[in-house]
């Protein structure tokens, strides 16, 4: 097939990659000149393991090209992804300015032309959106078209498996033959036999909302239990395995931690809150979830004030991990800014180290923090060490090397990568999430 997507951010070069990956001619477009110059010389613009491979392969075949040129794209093609951000507004809601603007442009390029075209919703957008994305198309004068609504659930770190072998399809649309269509595009990719399913283009939106909501409400449930724990004695992490083993729960998203961060949890949380406010329905639970979510995030930084007290000036702090997950550079939400912030608002210095967000911490941070080469540099003449994202590298670091290196043998473990059994073996004051101290110390700095 023919196909357009329109926005090539994260979710669409993942999208235009994967259908070219399936044999199909795909035209990405976007009105960023240095991101479609870098893409049009062969080079990915975003970071996801094994994305490069397959978007080299299908750019040398000649199945997958990168222009400005929206008019030839909607003209060329008969199915067009609209993968356009819609970052959360002042109030909540998600900004649809970006998707609306596309949609009124396609219906100028149509508007003369009787050819079908199937506009689809990639984006995460509020329910109610491929109505009014249908309605500016009509306005236009463009009569020969279907909407759908076909919402992404890729994992960062993780999209090109999720997307060529996928948990499920959801497209949402009135049309029966926009359904069919876009069910022989997606045939290729379920047939291991995971289901596509149709449904109304208001309960396909709803879909992705409610399910990123869950996930999340999931993860705060933990985190606000593993606070519990803490203060009664409990670990945890073997009550995490008790609930997991019951096949009512399920043993996914119960790992506690720092918060959730990211591009996605945030922003549908709060924008499904706004959404059912709106249409006087409210959705308070999940105003509490994002409350806790945010006083999570400084936690770690609660602990780290009992250890060293209120004033942490001439204090130096190594932070491990900046993503707000590992496998991606993305910090947007991470809880590693709020908690770095928080600890330079109380004097501290910080050096910090991540495998993949070195370049994008610096949008955040610029000069205020110090950025390490490695684990061990992040660890040198240091008072205690952060962890805060959980990269495969950092579960194995060779301790008499930070023993040797650090200045206080303190780490405030915001992941829970150690095992508190070892590091009191080693000597290390170690504090986690959800799980009694280990070796605590008197008060450094009073």
């Amino acid at each position: 097939m023919n196909i357009a997507v329109i926005g090539t951010g994260y979710v669409g070069l993942v999208t235009g990659t994967c259908f070219a990956e399936m044999g199909n001619n795909v035209i990405c477009v976007d009105n960023n000149e240095s991101k479609l110059e870098r893409l049009q010389l062969g080079h990915v613009t975003i970071y996801e393991p094994g994305l490069e491979i397959l978007f080299e392969r299908n750019i040398r075949e000649g199945r997958l090209i990168f222009t400005n040129d929206l008019s030839n794209a909607v003209n060329e093609c008969e199915i067009i992804f609209l993968c356009l951000p819609t970052p959360q507004d002042e109030d909540g809601s998600a900004d649809l300015s970006y998707v609306m603007d596309v949609a009124a442009q396609i219906g100028a390029i149509m508007k003369d032309n009787n050819d079908y075209k199937i506009i689809v919703n990639k984006s995460t957008v509020p329910v109610g959106t491929s109505r009014k994305v249908s309605n500016i198309l009509s306005d236009s004068g463009f009569i020969n078209f279907d909407v759908a609504s076909n919402p992404e659930f890729l994992r960062e770190g993780y999209a090109v498996e999720d997307f060529m072998k996928p948990d499920r399809i959801v497209i949402g649309s009135d049309s029966p033959h926009a359904l069919a269509k876009l069910e022989d595009l997606y045939e290729p990719f379920v047939r291991q036999g995971n289901p596509i399913l149709k449904m109304n283009p208001e309960s396909s939106e709803v879909t992705k909302y409610a399910a990123n909501s869950y996930l999340a409400m999931r993860i705060t449930y933990m985190n606000e239990l593993a606070n519990f724990c803490e203060k009664v004695g409990a670990d945890v992490d073997l009550v995490r395995k008790g609930m997991g083993t019951d096949n009512r729960i399920g043993k996914r998203f119960l790992f506690p931690g720092i918060g959730y961060g990211g591009s996605c949890f945030p922003k549908d949380v709060n924008a499904l809150i706004k959404t059912s406010i709106d249409f006087d329905s409210e959705m308070t639970l999940l105003t509490v979830v994002d409350s806790i979510n945010k006083k999570q995030k400084l936690k770690i930084v609660e602990k780290i004030k009992s250890e060293f007290g209120e004033n942490l000036s001439g204090l130096k702090f190594g932070i491990w991990g900046l993503a707000f997950k590992p496998n991606t550079d993305d910090m947007r939400e991470a809880p590693s800014i709020y908690i770095i912030r928080e600890l330079l608002k109380l004097g501290a210095k910080i050096k910090a180290f991540d495998p993949a967000a070195h370049e994008t911490s610096k949008f955040y941070f610029d000069s205020q923090i110090e950025y390490s080469l490695n684990i061990y540099d992040a660890a040198e003449n240091i008072d205690a060490l952060l962890i805060l994202t959980e990269w495969n590298e950092f579960r194995n670091p060779d301790f008499n090397r930070l023993s040797n290196s650090m200045n206080n043998r303190i780490i405030f473990d915001g992941r829970n990568v150690f095992e508190p059994i070892k590091m009191n073996e080693i000597g290390f004051t170690y504090y986690s999430v959800g799980r009694q101290v280990v070796n605590k110390t008197d008060k450094v700095n009073l």
